[in-house]
C-alpha cells in the first residue's frame, strides 16, 4: 500500500470545530465570523402614530403649564394691535375737538382741494353692514357732511364708477369670470399718464367706502405720500375688491370670498404692493382680519397666505401664525395646503423672523409645518422648497444663540422640540438622507443633545432621527465618525433611564453603530462607565419585566402578543449591543469573564420561554454563543456550561427554527469540552443534529455538522453517526453544497476524517455504496477547474478558491487517500435456493 502515507495520516489529530485559537489563516477568520461571532439583526423600534396632532404629545415631559397651548380661539378682535399700520415715523398731533367726518382731512387745508368730496350713493349704503349704514345715515343729516358742493360732473363721475363697481362684483367664481378690471385698469394707466387727474380715475371712492375703516391711515400723511399712480391703482384694482370683501363678512359666501382673496393677491402682486409697500396697507389688513372669524379652513388658508405676505408682525403674525396651526391640526386640511403658495409663506416666517422677538410666532409656524412634514406628498414639496437646509440654519442658529448665553431659554426648547419632531419626518425620505450628510445635521444634532441634555423631549426625537438614520450605512458611519457621540449616548442614558422610547433608540442607534465597525466597539469601550451603563439598564428593565412577566402569566394577551413588549424590546436592543461588542476580542474576553453580564444572560434563558418572545431568546443565546468563543480560565461562560447546555434544550424542543440553529451554535462551542459532549448523548441532542443535517439549509447543515464534528472526536461516540444514517447525511449535504460552500464542504471532510480515523476496511465502515459515492464526490470536487466552475462574480469567485486551497483541499485530499487505501468490496452473497 503506502506506508508512508499511513504513518504520516495516523500522526493527525481530530477536527474541532471551531477550532482551538491560534495563529489563523485568513480562511479560518471567514469561517469563525460566520459561525462563531455574529453580530445580531433586530427591527427599529416601533413609534405609533399620533391619533391627534398636538403642539406636544401625549409622552411630553412638559406640563400644561409649561407650555405654549395647544388650542385656542381667534376672532377679528384678536387681530387689533396697531403693529398691523406703517410706521410714520412722525408723532400725530392731537386731533381738535370738531365734528369731522372720519375720512376727511386732519385740518383745514384738504390734501387735494380740487376734489369735491359727494354725499354718499344710496346704492353705496346698501352694500355696508349695518352699524356702518347707522355711521353714513348720522353723516348725511348735515352736520358731519363735507362742505363742499356736489356738480354734475361729479354725479356722471359716481354713476360710472358705480358701473364698473357693479361689473367686479358680478365677476365671482360662482358666475364664472375671471375677476380682472383690464378695461379699468387700462384705462387708469393711460389716464395717469396726463398732467390732470383723469375723470375716470375717481379718487374719492375708497374715502367714502373704504376709508372708514382706516383710522389714521386716511389722514393727510398718506394722501401726501401718494402718488397720482398709486391713487388710481388703488381706487380703480384694490378698491372695488376690498368693498366686495366687506359685504362678504355679512353674506359669507366661502367661495366668492377665496376667489377675492386670491385676486386681491394677484392685484397687490401686480401692483408690487405687497410686503409694507402699499401706504394703504392697514385699510387692507383690517378687512382681512373681519373675515378670520368666518371659520372656514380654506378661506382662513387664503387669508393668512395674503396677510403673511403683508408682512405682518407682533402679535398680528402671532396670530396668523395659530391660525395656520389650528387649520394644520386636521390631517383633512392637509389637501389645502398643496398647489397653494402658503408653504412658502410658512418657509418664509422661519427663514426671516428674529428667534428671540417672534419666538412664539415662530413656535406655531414651525409646529404647522411639523404637521404637514408627516403628509408624504407635503414633504416632498417641502423638501423641494429647500425646507431641511432651511431648518439646520435655524438649528444652528438655536446653537449659536445657546453656546453664547450659556443658559437654554424654555422658548427656544418648545420650538426645538418642533424642529426636531420635522427632521424626523425628514429622515423617512430616501431623497433627504443625502442632505442630511451634506449638510452636517448630525453633528448639528449632537449639539443640540449636549446643551439640552435635561430636554427629554428633545432627547426624544434626536433619538428617532439617530434611530432611522443609523440604520443605512453612509448615515450609520457618519454618525460613527461624530468624536462624543458615544459619551452624549452614555449620558442620556443615564439622565433618562426610566425613559423608555427614549433608552430603546438610543440603543438601537448604538447596536448599529457597533454592528459593522471595528473601531465603534472600541471607542465606546473606551468611555468611562460604558459596560456598567449597558448592564445596569440590563438589570432594571430584566427585573421590571420579570414582575410584569409573574402577573400576567396566565394572561391570553401576554402569550399570544404579536409583537414584544416595550420592555422586552429594550432587552432585546440591549442584548444585542453585548453580542455586536463582544465580537471585539478584547471586549469579548471581558464580557466572558464578566459574572453580572454572563448571569444576565442565562436568567433571560431560565425565565422567558421562546414562544412568549422569541426575539429575545435567540438574542440572548446568540450572545452566550459569542461569549463562549473566549475560552480562557477566566470565562464564566466555560463555569456555567452545564447549566448553560440544560437551557438550551428548551430551545431544541421548541418549535422555533432560529431557535434550533442558535442553540446548535452554542452545542458547538460548547461541545469542545469531554462533560458538555457526554451531555449531548446522554440527552440524545445528537438525533437533532443529525436531524438537522436533512433541513437543505446551509447555516443549518453547518451548525449541525459542528457538533457532529467534535462529537467525532471520542472514539465510543463515533457509532451513533452511522446508527442514526448520519453518514448518508453527511455525504448527501456534501454533494448538495460542496460545489457552491467550500466551508461547509470542508467541516463534513472533517467529520468524516474523525470518523474513519481507524477505520480498515470502508464497505464496513460507510457502506459500498456510500463509500463509492464520497470517492466520486471528493475526486471531482479536487479537479483543479472544480472551484472555478460556481457561476458568480469575481470577488465570490475569488473567495471560493480561497476555501478551496485552504480548508477544503487539505482535508479532502487525506480523506480521500484514507478511503481510498482501505476501500475493498465485499463478495456478493448466494442467494439461498
Amino acid at each position: 500500500m503506502h506506508p508512508s502515507k499511513d504513518k504520516k495520516a495516523e500522526k493527525l489529530i481530530p477536527f474541532f470545530k471551531p477550532p482551538v485559537p491560534k495563529q489563523k489563516t485568513s480562511a479560518e477568520i471567514i469561517t469563525e465570523a460566520r459561525n462563531a461571532l455574529r453580530t445580531i439583526k433586530t427591527q427599529r423600534p416601533f413609534t405609533p402614530r399620533d391619533e391627534q396632532r398636538k403642539l406636544f404629545g401625549p409622552a411630553s415631559s412638559r406640563t400644561p403649564e409649561n407650555r405654549p397651548p395647544s388650542t385656542f380661539s381667534l376672532h377679528a378682535s384678536s387681530f387689533e394691535s396697531p403693529d398691523s399700520r406703517p410706521v410714520s415715523g412722525t408723532r400725530l398731533s392731537p386731533l381738535q375737538h370738531r365734528p369731522k367726518f372720519p375720512g376727511s382731512a386732519a385740518n383745514e387745508e384738504e390734501p387735494f382741494p380740487s376734489i369735491p368730496k359727494p354725499p354718499l350713493h344710496p346704492v353705496d349704503v346698501r352694500r355696508i353692514s349695518n352699524s356702518r349704514a347707522r355711521l353714513f345715515k348720522t353723516g348725511s343729516q348735515g352736520s358731519l357732511l363735507p362742505d363742499k358742493g356736489f356738480h354734475p360732473e361729479d354725479a356722471k363721475k359716481q354713476s360710472s364708477l358705480e358701473e364698473q363697481l357693479t361689473s367686479c362684483a358680478s365677476s365671482g367664481p360662482s358666475r364664472g369670470h375671471s375677476f380682472k378690471e383690464e378695461k379699468v385698469h387700462t384705462e387708469c394707466s393711460q389716464g395717469s399718464k396726463r398732467q390732470d387727474r383723469p375723470s375716470s380715475c375717481p379718487e374719492n371712492i375708497d374715502n367714502r367706502n373704504i376709508g372708514i375703516k382706516a383710522g389714521s391711515e386716511t389722514s393727510s400723511t398718506v394722501y401726501e405720500t401718494e402718488t397720482e399712480e398709486e391713487a388710481c391703482y388703488w381706487n380703480l384694482r384694490i378698491s372695488p375688491i376690498l368693498l366686495k370683501l366687506d359685504e362678504g363678512c355679512v353674506e359669507g359666501n366661502q367661495d366668492d370670498l377665496c376667489h377675492l382673496c386670491s385676486c386681491l393677491h394677484q392685484t397687490l402682486e401686480e401692483g408690487h404692493l405687497l410686503g409694507k409697500m402699499c401706504k394703504r396697507r392697514a385699510v387692507i389688513l383690517k378687512t382681512l382680519f373681519k373675515l378670520v372669524e368666518l371659520g372656514s379652513d380654506l378661506l382662513g388658508l387664503r387669508l393668512a397666505n395674503l396677510i403673511l405676505a403683508l408682512k405682518v408682525s407682533g402679535k398680528n403674525l402671532l396670530n396668523i401664525c395659530k391660525l395656520v396651526f389650528k387649520i394644520s391640526r386636521s390631517e383633512n386640511n392637509d389637501s389645502l395646503f398643496q398647489n397653494d403658495s402658503i408653504l412658502d409663506s410658512m418657509l418664509e416666517v422661519l427663514k426671516v423672523e428674529d428667534l428671540q422677538a417672534n419666538s412664539e410666532a415662530v413656535l406655531y409656524c414651525m409646529a404647522a409645518i411639523k404637521f404637514l412634514s408627516g403628509n408624504t406628498p407635503l414633504l416632498h414639496d417641502l423638501s423641494g422648497k429647500g425646507a431641511l437646509e432651511l431648518l439646520v440654519q435655524l438649528m444652528n442658529q438655536i446653537n449659536s444663540s445657546s453656546k453664547e448665553s450659556h443658559t437654554v431659554a424654555s422658548n427656544l426648547g418648545h420650538l426645538l422640540v418642533q424642529l426636531t419632531a420635522t427632521l424626523r419626518n425628514f429622515a423617512d425620505l430616501p431623497q433627504s438622507r443625502h442632505k442630511f450628510l451634506v449638510s452636517n445635521v448630525l453633528s448639528e444634532l449632537c449639539i443640540v443633545l449636549e446643551q439640552h441634555m435635561s430636554d427629554s423631549d428633545v432627547c426624544t426625537n434626536i433619538a428617532r432621527i439617530f434611530s432611522k438614520l443609523s440604520s443605512y450605512n453612509d448615515c450609520c458611519a457618519t454618525l460613527a465618525e461624530c468624536p462624543r457621540c458615544y459619551f452624549l449616548f452614555l449620558e442620556v442614558l443615564n439622565k433618562h433611564p426610566r425613559k423608555q422610547d427614549l433608552v430603546v433608540r438610543i440603543i438601537f442607534t448604538i447596536g448599529n453603530l457597533t454592528a459593522k465597525n471595528n473601531q465603534a466597539r472600541e471607542q465606546f469601550h473606551v468611555e468611562k462607565g460604558s459596560i456598567e451603563t449597558l448592564l445596569s439598564l440590563f438589570s432594571t428593565y430584566l427585573e421590571l419585566d420579570m414582575k410584569i412577566t409573574k402577573i400576567r402569566m396566565d394572561s391570553e394577551k401576554t402569550k399570544n402578543q404579536k409583537r414584544p413588549s416595550d420592555l422586552e424590546d429594550i432587552l432585546i436592543k440591549l442584548i444585542r449591543v453585548i453580542a455586536n461588542i463582544s465580537i471585539h476580542p478584547g471586549i469579548g474576553a471581558a464580557l466572558s469573564a464578566n459574572q453580572q453580564c454572563v448571569d444576565l444572560l442565562v436568567r433571560v434563558l431560565e425565565y422567558k420561554s421562546i414562544d412568549e418572545c422569541d426575539e429575545l431568546v435567540i438574542n440572548a443565546a446568540a450572545t452566550i454563543n459569542n461569549l463562549s468563543y473566549y475560552q480562557g480560565n477566566e470565562s464564566i461562560v466555560q463555569a456555567r456550561k452545564m447549566h448553560i447546555a440544560e437551557l438550551l434544550l428548551k430551545l431544541l424542543l421548541g418549535n422555533s427554527m432560529h431557535g434550533i440553529l442558535e442553540a446548535a451554535r452554542v452545542y458547538g462551542n460548547l461541545s469542545q469540552y469531554p462533560e458538555i459532549r457526554d451531555f449531548i448523548v446522554q440527552k440524545n441532542v445528537y438525533k437533532f443534529m443529525i436531524a438537522l443535517m436533512d433541513a437543505k439549509h446551509e447555516d443549518v447543515c453547518f451548525s449541525a455538522c459542528g457538533v457532529l464534528t467534535n462529537l467525532t472526536v471520542d472514539g465510543n461516540k463515533r457509532h451513533i453517526l452511522k446508527e442514526e444514517g448520519g453518514i448518508k447525511k453527511l455525504i448527501d449535504c456534501l454533494r448538495d453544497f460542496g460545489p457552491s460552500d467550500w466551508q461547509l464542504a470542508s467541516l463534513v471532510c472533517k467529520t468524516l476524517w474523525n470518523y474513519c480515523e481507524n477505520m480498515t476496511n470502508t464497505a464496513l465502515w460507510f457502506g459500498a455504496e456510500e463509500a463509492d459515492t464520497l470517492i466520486e464526490l471528493l475526486s471531482s470536487f479536487l479537479d483543479d477547474d472544480a472551484a472555478l466552475d460556481c457561476n458568480c462574480d469575481e470577488d465570490l469567485r475569488e473567495y471560493h478558491n480561497m476555501c478551496w486551497s485552504t480548508e477544503f483541499k487539505p482535508v479532502a485530499l487525506q480523506l480521500l487517500d484514507r478511503i481510498q487505501r482501505h476501500h475493498t468490496y465485499l463478495e456478493p452473497l448466494p442467494i439461498p435456493s
